[in-house]
């Protein structure tokens, strides 16, 4: 099959939709596919073999300079005003005019593919698509009405609770979009009971497809150590959702009692959240950021942490999760979302805490801290359970075979219409 896979945003390293890019466009050229990457900013990192065709945006919020004002020969068409003029009325203008670029390319290239696949842009462009011959595949992550809730509580000031609103605009659109879609696929059970709930969609037009685990995630060498008292977590620092906050908070509490250090993968805002509260807390010598490292080096770091930690307030299916169970790191996390299932529910393979509660994610790391015969199982039942349950060639088999159903429907309901 020749594919279009279509991300709005396809960040390389977090995020989630830039490892999904990345990960099934690979495993499906491997299967003998033809894939094309169309996305804007930040672009992808892609295997041999996979096309990128780059569709630019203003990219408005690119580091180190978000909400900037692009200079007048930025300026290409309507399509930029409209973004950047969205923007400087506080809303988030990329799903719809990524939507509306991509719109405009299929129109001429619809025939060089059977089918295109959203990677949850769900813009109301994406619904020319058809029109132009095309059928459409779509993949929701969950349903980002989590985060726009889950920030609204966490602020106090009414102003800006008024511009979370207006930034989160844009979901009326995807819910608007995700009712419309032919078929929709999504990583988890929690998921598909979300995005039925929050965005109305049918249910029965949506299909459970687990995420994979690259191979490059192995346990570490047994003659590299574990650093001691390393504790890890790989969120958006400043993402309410992620729980960053309750992690901080519990750290704090445990280094007045042990020697202990805290790694995050992720760039803070500066001036941000995080880092006030790092500041308050007093902690700031004992937190460590890392971004921009490569994948080898992301693989050692989850590799050197005598335990991980995943605080979130929800999440679809937690991807790093999955990847530090491949690590056999031993791991704390939310019982929230989607967690439970990619951890399961029982303990084995990690030790799950009520979401939000400081004292609860204390209590648990400090046990695993104090029992290094259950962090070694634990690592070991974490590391069986990804090689079961996820496999990125897995999914590529199954996205494929769900590829052909909907080009088989599409096919079917257009030969009926020109019947009648």
């Amino acid at each position: 099959m020749r594919i279009a896979m279509l991300s709005y945003r396809s960040k390389p390293h977090c995020g989630g939709q830039g490892v999904y890019v990345r990960h099934l466009s690979r495993e499906l050229t491997a299967l003998g596919h033809e894939v094309e990457v169309f996305s804007g900013q930040p672009y992808p990192e892609l295997d041999e073999g996979v096309g990128l065709t780059k569709v630019p945006s203003l990219d408005l919020y690119r580091e180190p300079d978000p909400f900037r004002v692009p200079r007048l020969r930025e300026f290409r068409d309507l399509v930029d005003v409209q973004e950047f003029l969205v923007m400087c009325l506080a809303g988030f203008p990329e799903p719809r005019t990524f939507a509306r670029r991509i719109s405009r390319i299929m129109k001429e290239r619809a025939g060089e593919f059977d089918i295109a696949h959203d990677n949850q842009v769900l813009g109301h462009g994406l619904l020319d698509i058809e029109g132009y011959g095309l059928p459409l595949i779509t993949t929701v992550h969950h349903p980002i009405t989590y985060d726009r809730r889950i920030d609204l509580a966490q602020t106090r000031h009414p102003w800006r609770k008024i511009t979370l609103r207006r930034w989160y605009g844009f979901l009326r659109m995807q819910g608007h979009v995700a009712r419309k879609a032919r078929w929709i696929l999504t990583p988890s059970e929690t998921s598909k009971r979300d995005i039925a709930t929050d965005f109305g969609v049918d249910p029965a037009k949506m299909q459970v497809i687990l995420l994979g685990v690259d191979d490059m995630f192995v346990p570490p060498p047994a003659d590299r150590p574990r650093v001691p008292g390393r504790i890890m977590a790989m969120a958006s620092a400043d993402a309410p959702m992620k729980g960053i906050s309750t992690l901080l908070e519990a750290f704090a509490k445990l280094r007045t009692e042990r020697d202990l250090e805290l790694v995050l993968v992720t760039k803070p805002q500066a001036g941000g959240r995080t880092e006030k509260l790092i500041e308050k807390l007093g902690i700031g010598p004992h937190v460590r950021f890392v971004h921009g490292i490569s994948d080898a080096e992301l693989v050692e770091l989850m590799g050197s942490a005598e335990l991980a930690c995943v605080p979130s307030l929800y999440e679809g299916f937690s991807l790093p999760t999955a990847e530090l169970m491949a690590c056999a790191t031993p791991l704390v996390v939310s019982r929230a979302g989607a967690i439970p299932e990619v951890v399961g529910d029982d303990g084995v393979c990690a030790q799950l805490v009520a979401p939000g509660e400081v004292d609860a994610l204390k209590q648990a790391i400090a046990g695993l801290l104090d029992d290094p015969e259950r962090r070694a199982r634990m690592g070991e039942a974490g590391r069986r359970r990804v090689e079961e349950m996820f496999s990125w060639r897995a999914v590529a088999v199954t996205v494929a075979a769900a590829y052909e159903k909907v080009i088989a429907d599409f096919g079917s309901e257009v030969g009926s219409e020109k019947e009648n």
